[in-house]
């Protein structure tokens, strides 16, 4: 009984003493909020710095003058109908693929050409761009940050007690647990809170507020197809104790209660004026970044392309592509360490020295691949009793330009990776200036319908492989059954 005595009376003077001065009026919902351990100095400081940061690892800033001037336009429109009108925002686009935005503290908000693509209209935008400007005047990652610290300052204590006082050995590890899970339900608070806040920006401005559910309904289908083209489960409404973000159908539902309980007097939802804004928007992989067609990946900056084998699904990102398969198989290809290679000797060392979660590979060989120089390794991982067979191939296309494809699979399957293996090493190829010059994005596109015309037509003239019917459909807000009238404006994806 003594020590539990002893652990509340400790825990009561540090809650008393993180909380002394410790709060701030939250200037977008009037609430107090604890925000001991970042300052809105601070916050600043955060954001510019972590701004190149974000840029550098999303694929930088989209270079289209234009559409970024028009979303930075939206923004400060918005931002001066917040709670925070003097602070000076950042909007960017980013030149990524994935459907995506977020915020920094200190005014740096971000959305992606991927979820530009997807965007209905202009208030659908507006609404996101609201529901970013609310984490920042909620000042939701000062909350976050402080509440971390003042949780990892209470586990260190109870570690403390826990070795003087005698306290049970899961003490600090049931506290972690509750630190986490409490951290972790208050950011579905946040998300919920700066939806409240987008609703509230949208309707001062004049857009039609219910712009922000049609856009979540949008979002729950593209998590829906993008779950299908992986070959996955959807996983957007699913829910466990640690979910960081509420469901899609969850704020579908909390933003229709909201919308009902105010009056809606906007009506704008700039359609036309969007449509304008986004004609050529470049979807898909983007020829900075590399371009994949089918099992066929191609970088023209780079100068190379090669094919995966059938069966597997690439995923590309500024830095990396991996391609996946059914059976648990993963190819990485990414740019090798130059100044690493060059420090051990050349590529063949470079395989020789790697230590690879414990093990060296075997079987290293220098060999030639349509006239450039390689070297491959191999190496049998063993991890509690599953085995793992794990192929390197480095290749040196010039001086500056060294590539690597590493090959995972399971061992059982070791026959038909050294196939697929084979297959890829030799249709590794440099690429002729005419062949890279041919290489163009794919952009969205707007079409008049004209008579003939029908959703699976002009689906299947759109030059994409794999789920263009589900594509169209998305892009458009339309089901396959839905006749087209002619004279209508539709978007499609194309190559011009």
């Amino acid at each position: 009984m003594h020590y539990f005595n002893k652990l509340f009376f400790i825990l009561a003077l540090i809650v008393s003493l993180l909380t002394v001065g410790a709060c701030s009026t939250n200037p977008a919902t009037g609430r107090q909020s604890f925000t001991a351990f970042m300052s809105v100095e601070k916050e600043k400081e955060v954001g510019a710095t972590e701004h190149p940061k974000i840029v550098k690892q999303f694929g930088g800033i989209y270079q289209d003058k234009n559409l970024n001037s028009y979303v930075a336009r939206i923004g400060a429109k918005l931002a001066q109908f917040s709670e925070l009108p003097t602070m000076k925002y950042t909007f960017t686009i980013l030149n990524d693929e994935k459907v995506n935005a977020f915020a920094l503290p200190g005014g740096y908000v971000y959305v992606t050409r991927g979820l530009l693509a997807i965007v209905a209209n202009e208030a659908e935008m507006a609404g996101v761009l609201a529901h970013e400007i609310g984490h920042i005047t909620a000042r939701h990652s000062s909350q976050r940050y402080s509440a971390s610290k003042a949780t990892n300052i209470g586990l260190q204590i109870l570690g403390a007690i826990g070795s003087i006082a005698g306290a049970p050995t899961g003490a600090s590890q049931l506290a972690s647990l509750g630190g986490r899970a409490a951290l972790k339900s208050y950011s579905r608070e946040q998300e919920l809170e700066a939806d409240m806040l987008g609703v509230r920006y949208l309707s001062r401005v004049g857009y039609d507020p219910y712009a922000m559910t049609s856009f979540f309904n949008k979002l729950k289908s593209h998590s829906k197809l993008e779950a299908d083209m992986r070959g996955k489960i959807n996983k957007s409404e699913r829910i466990n104790i640690m979910s960081t973000h509420p469901l899609t159908s969850e704020r579908i539902s909390k933003a229709e209660k909201l919308l009902a309980q105010i009056e809606v007097t906007g009506k704008e939802r700039g359609q036309k004026t969007y449509e304008n804004e986004i004609d050529g928007l470049v979807f898909g992989d983007d020829p900075g970044q590399g371009i994949r067609r089918g099992q066929i990946f191609e970088h023209p900056a780079l100068g190379f392309r090669f094919e995966v084998p059938t069966g597997f699904t690439m995923i590309n990102t500024p830095n990396k592509l991996t391609a996946r398969s059914s059976d648990g198989s993963v190819i990485s290809f990414d740019m090798a360490p130059g100044e690493k290679i060059q420090e051990v000797g050349g590529i063949t060392d470079y395989i020789k020295a790697i230590n690879f979660k414990g093990y060296k590979f075997q079987d290293v060989k220098d060999l030639k691949i349509n006239g450039m120089n390689g070297a491959t390794g191999f190496l049998r991982l063993n991890n509690a009793g599953i085995r793992r067979d794990i192929r390197l191939l480095v290749i040196k296309k010039e001086r500056d330009q060294i590539f690597r494809l590493l090959f995972e699979t399971n061992t059982k399957d070791a026959d038909l990776m050294a196939l697929n293996f084979k297959q890829i090493i030799f249709s590794f190829k440099r690429l002729s200036q005419k062949e890279i010059l041919n290489i163009r994005p794919l952009r969205i596109r707007f079409k008049t319908v004209s008579r003939g015309d029908s959703i699976e037509v002009l689906a299947r003239d759109m030059p994409i492989d794999r789920f263009a019917l589900e594509w169209f459909e998305l892009l458009n807000k339309i089901k396959r059954d839905t006749s087209l009238k002619i004279g209508d404006r539709v978007r499609v994806i194309a190559e011009y």
